[in-house]
């Protein structure tokens, strides 16, 4: 019987082949947008996954800022933080958090749906979030991938 068939083949950093994706998030809603992302950058739609090695593509989200939310979840939604100083916990909304800028929303949803570990601190670096349709990383030739092919 032959042995080497049986091997699992683990993915490394020499071995992982990133590419660019851009994803246009007009007419999106946040969160099925925000899980088909974290996804992408986690490597879960490789066949050579492998969940302990930065195995997944760079992701350029466009036109962030026509991102949409359902129901009245822009005012009535509150994310919560804390200072770490007694008394110090705050909320702000989706809206507030656009409005301080268009990335933050969309980095703060990502965010949570990655691992909470230096893994997942490092997914969120390949993530770049731009409110209109510009971007600045033509040099590195993305593809346009459609988010509404993915499951």
């Amino acid at each position: 019987m032959d042995t080497l068939s049986y091997k699992t083949i683990s993915a490394n950093k020499a071995t992982v082949n990133k590419e660019w994706v851009v994803v246009d998030a007009t007419g999106q809603h946040l969160g099925r947008l925000a899980s088909k992302v974290a996804k992408l950058l986690r490597g879960k739609y490789k066949p050579n996954f492998t969940p302990h090695v930065d195995c997944g593509d760079n992701v350029i989200i466009i036109n962030a800022d026509k991102v949409e939310l359902t129901g009245k979840k822009w005012t009535d939604r509150v994310y919560f933080s804390h200072t770490g100083y007694p008394g110090g916990q705050r909320e702000i909304t989706p809206a507030k958090l656009k409005e301080k800028g268009v990335d933050r929303l969309v980095l703060k949803v990502v965010k949570g749906m990655l691992p909470k570990n230096r893994l997942g601190a490092a997914l969120l670096k390949n993530l770049r979030v731009y409110g209109g349709a510009e971007h600045d990383h033509e040099a590195q030739n993305p593809k346009v991938l459609d988010i509404n092919a993915l499951k």
